[in-house]
């Protein structure tokens, strides 16, 4: 609830008061149903039998820009509705900001949303926006970051700072549904900082383009958004449960995509302080696409890529399950009238042949509708590997948008 507030506050003043708008106004409404289908029982008591899962959403976007064309307001509201799992029922404003365009200088206030990275399978370096586990397990959806930007192009490539105020706790699901994991995750988190949700972070990159190289460097200072997620005894009932702790951590990033004919060669690298003993951690690979195969106007793209993490002796940080894997991927565009899509991969662990498989297809129905098709399935999960407490959870999610 502090932080609906702390975000409505800093939305509150971002579209201009009074009098008629002087610039141009454009709005757009996406309202959907998304059914998540669990085709196998639960693995835990407690959790709902619920082999189909239905969720309401909308997702507006209201962008108004001056005459002049120096300030742009954006305000993106996002709420969903679940049957089953009452954390994944919320609301959010996903950005709420005022882009200012200087002669030299671009400036964002407000909340916002900034993406960092270039690999396919795991984005080490982005860093900034808290992610939103309760939409999937892949970390690609993002809560709203409230933040001040300066953004400074040169010819070399461009500065951005970023000032942080105010963290957003990452999400879970609650304790009765599916994808819970084995304990229940305490509502209550713990911080390094005294100040707690209320610390101001730091971030800065560095982002051009050498020769065939696109080139990114970062470093981020402040609360961790990765929570250590430590045993505890819940108060009232002397259940054991575990309670995100939020430690201060420094993280230097870079990422780098090579471009040379159908190669995109990719790498993400971080260097991370603040989690005990440093540690550092990387995904590098390529995609290699096959252009109109089959004298068709379709595109495939081949994915490898392999992750690796230093954490694993290290019993203050996060835990993750990519310490040492590959991942393999491939990726289909029809480049047909209504933007077809297919991308299916999967992530081995080469220790104990732990696996995920992700697969995604989406598709526009007419100029008003789309559907989408995702599916998440751990397999063959080792007792010790992070996805066992959801080795029961494989879901396939169908999701019908309706554009306004």
């Amino acid at each position: 609830m502090r932080q609906l507030t702390l975000i409505a506050g800093l939305g509150a003043f971002l579209l201009p008061a009074g009098g008629a708008l002087a610039g141009e106004l454009e709005t757009r409404l996406d309202m959907g149903l998304e059914l998540r289908i669990f085709p196998e029982s639960p693995a835990f008591d407690e959790q709902r039998y619920s082999t189909v899962s239905p969720a309401p959403f909308l997702e507006g976007e209201l962008f108004y820009e001056t005459d002049e064309g120096n300030d742009l307001f954006k305000l993106k509201p996002y709420a969903k509705l679940d049957a089953h799992d009452d954390n994944r029922t919320h609301v959010d404003l996903r950005e709420a900001n005022w882009l200012h365009i200087g002669e030299s200088y671009e400036t964002v206030v407000g909340i916002g949303k900034v993406f960092w990275g270039v690999a396919e399978s795991r984005h080490l370096v982005d860093i900034v926006n808290q992610s939103d586990t309760v939409e999937d397990l892949d970390n690609e959806d993002k809560l709203g970051q409230p933040m001040a930007q300066l953004i400074l192009p040169q010819d070399i490539g461009t500065f951005e700072a970023f000032i942080l105020p105010g963290f957003r706790e990452r999400t879970f699901p609650d304790q009765e549904a599916r994808l819970r994991g084995s304990l229940k995750i305490a509502d209550e988190p713990t911080y390094d900082a005294s100040n707690e949700e209320y610390h101001v972070d730091f971030a800065v990159r560095f982002s051009g383009a050498i020769g065939d190289f696109d080139v990114g460097i970062s470093h981020f200072h402040g609360t961790s958004r990765e929570p250590r997620l430590l045993p505890s005894v819940e108060s009232g009932s002397n259940a054991v449960v575990l309670r995100p702790h939020y430690d201060q951590i420094d993280q230097t990033g870079l990422d780098v995509q090579y471009t040379t004919d159908a190669w995109l060669w990719k790498l993400e690298a971080i260097g991370r302080g603040g989690h005990g003993d440093y540690f550092p951690a990387m995904v590098a690979g390529f995609e290699y696409t096959l252009y109109q195969i089959y004298e068709s106007d379709a595109d495939l793209g081949l994915l490898a890529e392999y992750l690796y993490d230093g954490r694993q002796d290290n019993g203050d940080a996060p835990g993750t399950p990519f310490q040492n894997d590959v991942f393999l991927g491939t990726r289909l565009a029809l480049n047909d009238e209504q933007d077809t899509s297919f991308l299916a991969g999967a992530i081995v662990d080469l220790e104990t042949a732990s696996t995920f498989v992700s697969f995604e297809a989406e598709r526009r129905i007419g100029d008003t509708m789309k559907v989408e098709v995702e599916s998440r399935i751990p397999t063959n999960i080792d007792d010790e590997d992070l996805f066992f407490g959801v080795r029961r959870d494989s879901f396939l999610t169908v999701r019908l948008t309706r554009f306004f």
